[in-house]
């Protein structure tokens, strides 16, 4: 999401201009975040578009206030599907009971809601509602679509978690798929295109090196907030990997192998400059401990331990505890 359009379009409300929302920024209106979803479809921004007023600037004004404070917050979006069941629904005796009011209204409405559940609106919202747009802050999540005529989309007002595959192994190549599932920006890297292929890595960006080995990713620059998982092929080019993720400083590098081979790499890597502290930093082996074994059982044991090593750095202990409370876990 980029600050200048969040200001562009709150100061055309100021100024009592019309603005029309694009899918290319507000991408959860997007074709493809969309399908499936019958009670929504992207030419729904064009009716939230036509309801915004100045009213709404205040909602876009502390969007973009939140991208300079790196705030984990969302634009979310009500739409209503069916006016008059959005107004009338009702809880049920397993839900938790909102009062006896649905939506406080059957108008589209965008608001903003950050982790803290501070929430701006233009307009007053009902108890419903408002358990429903604090919702936002989980993806949004399953209460979305609880109760009839009425669903909710968010936009994320921070980037996505950079992945680097270091190998297109089989497992990389499902740990690609899962992992762009759940949130991930996704880069592979190969020297071998008979691997790293748009048919075996679909919505990754693919990086080809040229000389039959891994010497060239010291041309690549990794950012200190990515993550990189060393899974190369037969894991012969593991400690080029290793290096190259240390000396980047990445917030998170984690190694497939056994201990035997590991120990290999060890020896390797302090060859090279690596210092022991450096070394203990690598996952080794990667991934949640669970019996894994296939490729697409160990996708899902690393793509777990991306999920749990992002929750620990956007969330902070306190806001972690009170989200294991209130699930009783």
């Amino acid at each position: 999401m980029r600050k200048e359009v969040l200001t562009q379009i709150a100061q055309a409300l100021r100024d009592g201009h019309s603005v029309q929302l694009d899918a290319a920024d507000f991408t959860c209106f997007s074709p493809e975040a969309l399908r499936g979803n019958e009670h929504c479809a992207p030419s729904y921004l064009e009716v939230i578009s036509q309801s915004l007023t100045a009213a709404d600037a205040p909602t876009f004004e502390r969007a973009a206030r939140a991208l300079d404070e790196k705030d984990q917050a969302w634009l979310g979006f009500k739409i209503v599907y069916d006016e008059q069941e959005a107004l009338c629904n009702t809880d049920n005796e397993v839900t938790k009971k909102y009062g006896e009011q649905g939506s406080a209204d059957g108008l589209p409405l965008v608001f903003f809601c950050n982790d803290a559940k501070e929430i701006v609106a233009s307009r007053p919202v009902s108890p419903r509602d408002t358990f429903q747009m604090k919702d936002a802050t989980r993806g949004p999540s399953m209460h979305n679509e609880q109760f009839d005529g009425l669903t909710w989309v968010s936009q994320p007002l921070f980037d996505k978690v950079r992945v680097w595959l270091l190998g297109a192994s089989d497992a990389a190549s499902e740990v690609s798929a899962l992992a762009q599932h759940v949130g991930f920006d996704v880069t592979v890297v190969d020297y071998d295109s008979a691997y790293v292929n748009e048919a075996r890595f679909p919505g990754a960006e693919r990086v080809l090196l040229t000389g039959g080995n891994f010497d060239e990713l010291e041309t690549l620059c990794a950012s200190p907030h990515d993550y990189v998982c060393v899974v190369t092929r037969g894991h012969m080019f593991d400690p080029e990997g290793c290096v190259w993720a240390l000396r980047h400083q990445v917030h998170y590098v984690g190694m497939m192998g056994c201990a035997g081979k590991n120990e290999r790499v060890h020896e390797l890597v302090l060859s090279r400059g690596i210092t022991e502290d450096e070394w203990l930093r690598i996952k080794r082996p990667i991934g949640l401990k669970f019996g894994a074994k296939t490729p697409a059982e160990l996708a899902i044991a690393i793509v777990a331990e991306l999920v749990d090593v992002r929750y620990k750095e956007r969330f902070s202990e306190e806001a972690r505890a009170k989200h294991d409370a209130d699930l009783d876990r």
